[in-house]
């Protein structure tokens, strides 16, 4: 099957990692040094988006562009060792390649950081791509050719979508099944553990 070798795309929060427990530590830390209120649990429950339309509910405009690289700043000594795997990500980067495709991270994420992640948790895509949300995340997914493209949000359906790829999405965010699918997502998967499995039957098929 070497003649159809193909790259799939992740999405990286709430995809491959859980980050809930690392940004609310971030939040938490980034409340008291700027004393400023953020409810960091309700934070967590809409991850996806860049962190600027999270920052600009808790900050005057103007303020939004510091904060985040603040944010940023704080991140790695904070949210990396907090953030664990999710769940069969790493057999689904597996599955690609004992397949013989590539796998590659495209992430809303500041991408050093997202570079941290993944360094941390022993998780070794072929590329990681950061700082692209919904259909931004097309240019890169069309650079590497990626048929398959796997998230966890809405936006991440438009992304795949806008590069003609195929939206695998996975009910491990904020999202449920049935906006996955209202978004345009051609599959729904409970979790990453579903995935070796459907993309064992999808390369034949294609074949």
């Amino acid at each position: 099957m070497a003649h159809m070798a193909l790259t799939v795309g992740f999405d990286l929060d709430m995809t491959l990692i859980d980050s809930r427990p690392g940004i609310r530590a971030c939040y938490q830390a980034l409340s008291e040094r700027t004393g400023t209120y953020i409810d960091a649990d309700l934070a967590v429950t809409r991850l996806g988006p860049p962190l600027a339309e999270e920052l600009i509910n808790w900050f005057p405009a103007e303020e939004v562009a510091a904060v985040a690289d603040l944010y940023r700043e704080m991140y790695p000594t904070i949210a990396i060792a907090a953030t664990p795997a999710l769940t069969g990500a790493r057999e689904a980067i597996a599955a690609v390649r004992e397949a013989g495709g590539r796998a590659i991270v495209v992430t809303a994420k500041y991408e050093p950081n997202a570079k941290l992640h993944l360094a941390h948790l022993r998780i070794e895509p072929d590329a990681v791509i950061g700082d692209l949300w919904a259909e931004q995340k097309a240019e890169a997914l069309r650079e590497h050719d990626a048929g398959v493209y796997v998230g966890d949000h809405v936006g991440d359906v438009r992304g795949a979508r806008a590069a003609g790829a195929l939206s695998v999405a996975v009910a491990t965010g904020p999202c449920p099944p049935d906006e996955l699918r209202a978004a345009g997502a051609d599959v729904v998967l409970t979790d990453l553990t579903e995935f070796p499995r459907w993309l064992s039957d999808y390369r034949p098929a294609r074949a």
